[in-house]
């Protein structure tokens, strides 16, 4: 699902007007009456006792006046609130001409801004996506009016004074919404953890806009929901082999963190790698023996930390990091790993797949001369602080995609950074957002698990480096998902992960 900017959004609703012969005035209709089946899920039976619609002088205002008379047409309670100016819309006057005059309407002002009771529900549809400067005057008076209200508050497509795709200045007055409902596809701005405290749950509703005009879009963002990953993974051959779906070679583990050695395996293992086999530190041998069995284990001389790389040409791809430690010997391994990688063999003709992560990036973040060494699609999974360490400090959520963009391009590289919504960037400058996964998740032992599953996609020859690693993101996330509903968010460990990747993978 592509992910528009402002103005690429205005030109799909234009391109719909036109391609299905329908008015500006009825495509509005559509939102309206998108948003009223909305509220109606949402409040079913329990309808509040009143709702308050605050309408803008454009086109959000015009769908916020439709919302009011299907609403009103419903029997449900609502009262308008306007914001005056010197020229409004022409679906806005369409529609203040269609609103009943047993609706309530009173015009804003900074005198006589409308009492909000708690057990009201307010309706922010003041302005929408093409705002483009932070509000002044009395539209910043009516959002401070309402964030300082205790009624829970929805926005109509967004957040009024919250930009779609670029950021604020600091001072700017935003409205804070409990629930933002947007059309068609979500906005870039639902997506940063910056914006969270103002579009607070958000969906998207469809109003039949223009697939054709979508599929033509130009755009660096993407949005990864189910539909989707539908069949992304390919379907096993009766006559499979375990060498059908690749050896894999995992270089994890330290005194004190042989967990995260344990984690990436089970993962690598349930995400159907043919082989794995596991170099560590001496010191975790009876451990990982005994909780991966189906592993192969191979020691490394010293019994504390890995010191040696052992020669790879079984392998179809190499994965290292998790537990690893940031000794001088796992800057010589990480070093040897990198430069054989990129050298082809008989039975490999390109460089060799990679998963980098944890204690392996910030090997890279302190060594920055190894990334010149980075064989092309090497997947990179770093958290936020890990990737500044690889790049910079970012000013804001927004500066830091313009540097995972970057970062991704330069180095011929896929990143996955790890969030909320996990934003994987691709070598030509694509950034996928993914839709899985939740709160539960942010406990230690999560991203060991993300490694050792992206390390055995990566080795299945049927999949390419991008459908690997986006497929590995979407089903962590979902594996995360089943595992919460049975033991709730705050219960959920790493180990439940691994648990739920399989069930996860086979959903079509």
């Amino acid at each position: 699902m592509k992910i528009l900017s402002a103005a690429k959004t205005q030109e799909l609703d234009q391109a719909t007007i036109q391609e299905q012969g329908i008015t500006s005035a009825e495509l509005m209709e559509r939102a309206a009456r998108a948003l009223f089946r909305w509220f109606q899920q949402e409040h079913g039976l329990c309808q509040p006792a009143e709702t308050l619609i605050f309408c803008g002088p454009g086109n959000n205002g015009g769908d916020g006046l439709a919302l009011a008379r299907l609403l009103h047409e419903a029997g449900i309670g609502v009262r308008v609130a306007l914001l005056p100016a010197g020229k409004y819309s022409a679906d806005w006057q369409r529609n203040r001409q269609r609103l009943p005059t047993a609706v309530p309407v009173a015009e804003l002002s900074a005198e006589a801004l409308p009492a909000i009771g708690p057990e009201a529900v307010v309706v922010d549809a003041l302005f929408g996506t093409g705002l483009s400067r932070p509000l002044t005057g009395l539209a910043e008076t009516v959002v401070r009016h309402l964030n300082h209200a205790r009624a829970p508050i929805v926005a109509i497509d967004l957040p009024s004074g919250l930009f779609t795709d670029a950021p604020q200045p600091a001072s700017s007055m935003i409205v804070h919404a409990q629930h933002t409902v947007s059309f068609g596809l979500p906005k870039l701005a639902f997506l940063l953890p910056q914006n969270a405290e103002y579009v607070g749950e958000w969906t998207v509703e469809d109003i039949g806009l223009s697939p054709a005009f979508i599929a033509e879009a130009a755009t660096p963002w993407h949005y990864t929901d189910a539909a989707s990953m539908a069949g992304a993974l390919p379907a096993r051959p009766r006559f499979s082999h375990k060498g059908t779906f690749g050896h894999a070679l995992l270089l994890a583990g330290s005194r004190g963190k042989m967990g995260a050695a344990v984690l990436a395996a089970g993962a690598c293992l349930r995400g159907g790698v043919g082989l794995l086999t596991a170099h560590i530190p001496a010191c975790g041998y009876d451990i990982f023996q005994i909780s991966q069995p189906e592993a192969m284990c191979l020691t490394d001389a010293q019994a504390d930390f890995i010191s040696e790389l052992p020669d790879l040409k079984p392998y179809q791809a190499v994965g290292i990091g998790p537990g690893l430690g940031q000794n001088e010997a796992g800057v010589t391994v990480l070093r040897q790993l990198l430069k054989q990688a990129a050298k082809p063999t008989n039975k490999r003709p390109g460089p060799l797949s990679l998963v980098i992560d944890a204690d392996a990036l910030n090997l890279l973040g302190a060594h920055r001369e190894l990334l010149a060494l980075l064989p092309e699609n090497t997947v990179l999974t770093p958290h936020p602080k890990e990737f500044e360490r690889l790049t910079e400090p970012a000013r804001d959520d927004y500066h830091r995609l313009e540097l995972l963009r970057s970062f991704a391009q330069q180095h011929r590289c896929l990143v996955v950074l790890k969030g909320a919504y996990t934003c994987l960037a691709t070598p030509t400058g694509e950034l996928h957002f993914n839709s899985t996964g939740n709160a539960g998740m942010a406990t230690g032992g999560s991203g060991d698990v993300l490694t050792g599953l992206t390390l055995a996609l990566r080795a299945h020859a049927q999949l390419s480096a991008f459908e690997a690693v986006r497929l590995a993101v979407y089903a962590h996330g979902r594996a995360g998902d089943l595992a919460a509903k049975e033991t709730g968010q705050a219960g959920l460990v790493a180990g439940d992960l691994v648990r739920y990747i399989g069930p996860a993978l086979a959903e079509r």
